[in-house]
């Protein structure tokens, strides 16, 4: 069975890096295509905030255009996010969204999140 898990979040400072890692798990799988989603406190909506393709196509939100790169290593079977000059309003969850081929199928899957505060 497939996993997506997330993981990297922390307290960081304004002004401040974190490097985010999504894992996907289970036989034969591999990332094909990925986004991060995020979530704000007292928000409902997860906003979009980086995808990259499988030909290492990218693309971001206009809020972390210049401060965000997201980027693939397929050997590890891993796509990370890595996030500097950190602001307050980066804070949330932060979830991976992936699309993985498998032995027998190809699906999206949610990771279950991680969580960044940006606070002095």
């Amino acid at each position: 069975q497939v996993q997506v898990v997330e993981s990297g979040g922390s307290l960081v400072q304004p002004g401040g890096s974190l490097r985010l890692s999504c894992a996907a798990s289970g036989s034969s799988s591999a990332i094909n295509a990925a986004s991060w989603y995020r979530q704000a406190p007292g928000k409902q909506r997860r906003e979009w905030v980086a995808r990259i393709t499988s030909t290492r196509s990218t693309y971001y939100a206009d809020s972390v255009k210049g401060r965000f790169t997201i980027s693939r290593d397929n050997a590890e079977n891993t796509v990370s996010l890595q996030m500097n000059s950190l602001k307050p309003e980066d804070t949330g969850v932060y979830y991976c969204y992936a699309l993985v081929n498998s032995s027998d199928d190809v699906s999206n899957f949610w990771g279950q999140g991680t969580q960044v505060t940006v606070s002095s």
